[in-house]
C-alpha cells in the first residue's frame, strides 16, 4: 500500500486521515509536527482581542484602588 503524501494534505484532510488510520503512526507523527509548526496563537488562539485584555485590565486596577 502507497502511503499518501502527508505533506500535500490540508490540515483538516491530514485530521480526517489519522482518524481512519489510528495505527498509522506516521501520519500521527506527520498531523503533530503541523501542528506544533504553527505559532501559538494559531493553534489556541486568544478569546479576547490585546484592546479587550488591556480595558479588563484598567477595569481591575481601577476596582482595587476603590477598595
Amino acid at each position: 500500500m502507497t502511503k499518501p503524501n502527508f505533506d500535500a494534505m490540508s490540515e483538516a484532510e491530514l485530521r480526517t486521515y489519522v482518524y481512519e488510520h489510528r495505527d498509522d503512526q506516521e501520519a500521527f507523527y506527520a498531523f503533530v509536527d503541523r501542528l506544533t509548526a504553527k505559532p501559538p496563537s494559531a493553534t489556541y488562539p486568544a478569546s479576547m482581542t490585546p484592546e479587550e485584555i488591556h480595558k479588563a485590565i484598567l477595569d481591575i486596577i481601577q476596582q482595587k484602588q476603590q477598595k
